[in-house]
């Protein structure tokens, strides 16, 4: 397209000898229009830079939008000056140094512009003075800012696009303070919309900010900015952030689709949000960090997280307050830790949580007001010493545990009831504290209240109903009681005078402060080992037999070598099925603690005793199914605090009814492992163990001296473990037989000579660190078998004896052994 005429038609009285006139270029029509007159621009390429300094019409024709093409080589394409109108014009810029359409005074209106370019911006608005009116705009601009607004300016986007740009789709600096409305933002490099600077501000209404790799919203350095009814997502970095004193409002917006956190916050920024949703997130919904970070939120909800992160994480001194918020369908709803950080939570629901729907750790306090809190396997958990905070009025309702209290955690808890929880309704141990007031547990098919030794803890006018295992577990030296009530057989919890005051009494009886003695509900005896269910949908009947365990232990017996192995497996399983027995002949039974250590090299059968001793313990009817979840640290250790509790419990609630089988446990508590979070692995194991002691079965393996490392790094380690198993290393003889078995299971013959060639063949070899006992015999039998192919692939028509025998010539090589230096 060439370039056309420019038409002037003037509007000023002084004009009226001449009223219009075309010029060829509109460098030419500009010097001759003034403020009211109408450049009408013809269809064509113009290779000019355009400065409008006067209140002029700067259009192109009605029926050819798009037709005309500002694109000068280098410079601004065009740069306004007045409060000019300027529409329908294609502007196009080249320079990576400059805008392609610069507003730098007045109030211009700009409408149905499309600038596409490769410039520093596509958009750029700069000075105190500029405040244009922009309406239906497109920029596309792949080299650099798609909207820039500078140095004080401002200004209002209506229904404006920017549909890629190679850096902030929307940038917002130095003062800049605009206005968008209803405009779209996407497939930016960077941020969607930036804002940075003291005195920076945005307001966007009604915006859609989506496709951008980086950032969606990004406020920063005491820059302010507010969104209503907004959507962000499908960014590839966090959905919205804010840093250094950032202050932002939220209102009636949607984040959704984000891979990072939906929301970060840092360095003493402010978050309000209202009627705002987030969903859909990869890491955090909300992750809040910093001493004076605050966000305050109200009917806001936040659910469908997509991976393995809490979905409100606060941490480092920062505070979240939720008002009549949903937290739903997430791996944990609030995780809080570190001295000064702190949540307040009123009339707010958490429900379907995976694991944790309150976490308080590290002196870190929250504060529950009137909350819900409703499938999930813990309700609160405050973790340890200087963690606390009140729960006031809460309802927990269907959890494996209510309240979790350890290690001098001292939460204060009033009113609150536990309804249906698998395990206990509340659970103190390791050393903590608190102060239950006024609470009730009904329907938990465990204890009621289950206080552990050592545990200091108040409970005052609590009451416990339909508790299976009894209202109350205590310990004699602990915890203070008064007014404590439950209804087994009307039984009712002591009063226990506080420490310094009376004494308190055996286990049949509690001294009350008056010296006297009153009857303690005494906890049901614990129930016999369930039987297994039925299969999906199959119905269990008188004639339905269990798996037959001398079946289990004839295949135990089967594998080679392990004798001692087998014992130690026979005595243990003896011990349980004879406590079985006499639990169903009225007698008390032993306890036998069924975790176990299996210690020895690589390649001694560990897992598959460990398969089979889970399958043994379901025939017995000790385990619900029996099965083995093998994991290592890679799959219980996480990258940062709080996801090592989440991977340790989701592996072991797999395990559950079955083993949890930890090989090279000892990875778990490195040496000089300083604040390696395996050490939160196994923390969160000991308790789980604790726990549901009876739903799994947790073995650990790894070489003997470093398992016996191990057994120390934690008090309660080694009293979780019933004994200790040691595999030995195969001998020449064992490994022969492995090797045999493998033959005849792949239908292969071991030929004339083969056996004691095998035989010799495991005598000389080294047994290094890299031996690998049964692994090694398998490894021996595949590479025979390799060889064997190699041979008898180059026979014409080999016979049946070629095909299945293999001999000594089919034996790999001995490794060479290492040359020792001589003798100095």
């Amino acid at each position: 397209m060439v370039q056309g005429t420019v038409q002037v038609t003037h509007g000023g009285t002084s004009r009226w000898r001449r009223r219009s006139g075309e010029y060829p270029t509109l460098t030419a029509a500009l010097a001759v229009a003034g403020d009211g007159d109408v450049l009408t621009i013809a269809p064509g390429t113009y290779r000019e830079n355009l400065v409008l300094d006067h209140a002029v019409t700067l259009r192109g024709p009605e029926a050819g939008a798009g037709s005309v093409r500002i694109a000068p080589l280098d410079g601004v394409a065009l740069t306004v000056r007045a409060s000019a109108v300027v529409q329908d014009l294609h502007l196009e810029g080249q320079d990576r140094a400059a805008p392609a359409l610069l507003v730098e005074e007045g109030c211009p209106e700009l409408t149905d512009l499309r600038v596409s370019t490769h410039s520093a911006a596509g958009i750029e608005v700069r000075g105190s003075g500029a405040r244009p009116l922009v309406r239906r705009c497109t920029v596309e601009n792949p080299a650099g800012v798609g909207i820039a607004v500078l140095d004080g300016g401002g200004g209002v986007f209506e229904e404006c696009e920017v549909v890629s740009a190679g850096q902030n789709g929307v940038s917002v600096r130095g003062g800049g303070r605009p206005r968008l409305e209803r405009c779209r933002i996407h497939h930016a490099t960077g941020a969607g919309i930036g804002v940075t600077g003291e005195g920076s501000g945005l307001e966007a209404l009604g915006c859609e900010v989506y496709e951008v790799k980086g950032a969606g919203v990004q406020i920063a350095a005491r820059a302010t900015a507010r969104l209503t009814d907004c959507s962000v997502h499908r960014t590839s970095a966090d959905g919205v952030t804010l840093d250094t004193d950032a202050v932002l409002t939220l209102a009636g917006c949607d984040i959704h689709d984000i891979p990072e956190n939906a929301v970060d916050l840092r360095s003493r920024s402010v978050l309000t949000l209202s009627r705002t949703t987030v969903r859909r997130f990869g890491r955090n919904g909300l992750s809040v960090w910093d001493p004076g970070t605050r966000v305050d939120a109200e009917s806001c909800e936040i659910h469908d997280s997509t991976g393995d992160y809490p979905a409100v994480w606060i941490s480092d001194g920062a505070t979240v307050s939720l008002d009549s918020c949903r937290v739903h369908d997430v791996p944990d709803a609030l995780f809080v830790l570190d001295r000064g950080s702190r949540v307040d939570v009123v009339d707010s629901d958490l429900s379907q949580v995976r694991n944790t729907a309150v976490s308080v750790s590290d002196g870190a306090t929250a504060q529950l007001d009137d909350c819900r809190i409703r499938e999930a396997a813990t309700g609160a958990w405050f973790r340890d010493h200087g963690s606390g905070g009140t729960l006031s009025g809460c309802t927990i309702d269907a959890v494996q545990t209510g309240v979790i209290v350890t290690k001098g955690a001292d939460p204060t808890l009033e009113r609150c009831t536990v309804t249906s929880p698998a395990e206990a309704g509340f659970y103190v141990s390791a050393g903590g504290r608190g102060t239950f007031s006024a609470c009730r547990v009904t329907g938990s098919s465990g204890f009621g209240f289950h206080v552990m030794d050592g545990c200091r803890t108040t409970l005052t006018r609590c009451h416990t109903e339909r508790c299976a295992r009894g209202g109350y577990e205590v310990p004699e030296d602990g915890p203070t009681a008064e007014e404590c009530t439950g209804d087994e057989s009307g039984a009712r919890l002591a009063d226990r005078a506080a420490p310094g005051g009376a004494p308190t009494g055996a286990r049949a009886g509690i001294r009350t402060a008056t010296g006297t003695q009153s009857p303690v509900a005494q906890p049901a005896q614990s129930p016999p080992p369930s039987v297994p269910r039925p299969a999906d949908g199959a119905e269990g009947g008188p004639g339905d037999a269990a798996p037959d365990s001398g079946e289990m232990l004839g295949r135990l017996d089967a594998l080679v070598g392990l004798d001692s192995v087998k014992r130690e497996v026979r005595a243990l399983t003896d011990m349980i099925e004879v406590g079985r027995r006499r639990q169903q002949a009225g007698l008390k039974a032993a306890s036998v603690r069924r975790h176990l250590v299996f210690t020895g090299s690589p390649g001694t059968g560990k897992t598959t005793v460990a398969r089979l001793y889970g399958e043994i313990l379901a025939s017995l009817g000790v385990l619900e199914r029996g099965h083995l979840v093998e994991v290592s640290r890679v799959d219980l250790v996480g990258e940062h605090i709080g996801s090592t509790a989440i991977r340790t419990q989701e592996a072991f609630d797999r395990a559950r009814g079955g083993v949890l089988f930890i090989d090279e446990a000892y990875a778990l508590a490195p040496e000089d492992s300083g604040r390696d979070f395996g050490r939160e692995a196994i923390d969160t194991l000991v308790k789980l163990m604790e726990d549901h002691r009876d739903a799994v079965v947790v073995i650990v393996a790894g070489y003997t001296a470093e398992m016996e490392r191990f057994l120390t790094v934690n008090p309660g380690v080694a009293s979780r473990f019933s004994r200790t198993i040691t595999f030995g290393d195969y001998g020449p003889g064992e490994l022969l037989r492995i090797v045999e078995q493998q033959a005849e299971e792949h239908e292969y013959r071991l030929g004339d000579g083969t056996s004691q060639a095998l035989l010799t063949y495991f005598t000389e070899l080294p047994k290094g660190p890299a031996f690998g006992n049964g692994r090694t015999a398998r490894q021996t039998f595949e590479s025979m078998v390799e060889r064997h192919a190699g041979r008898v692939a180059q026979l014409a028509e080999p016979s049946t004896d070629e095909l299945t025998l293999l001999f000594p010539a089919d034996l790999p090589a001995l490794p060479a052994r290492p040359v020792q230096p001589a003798p100095c």
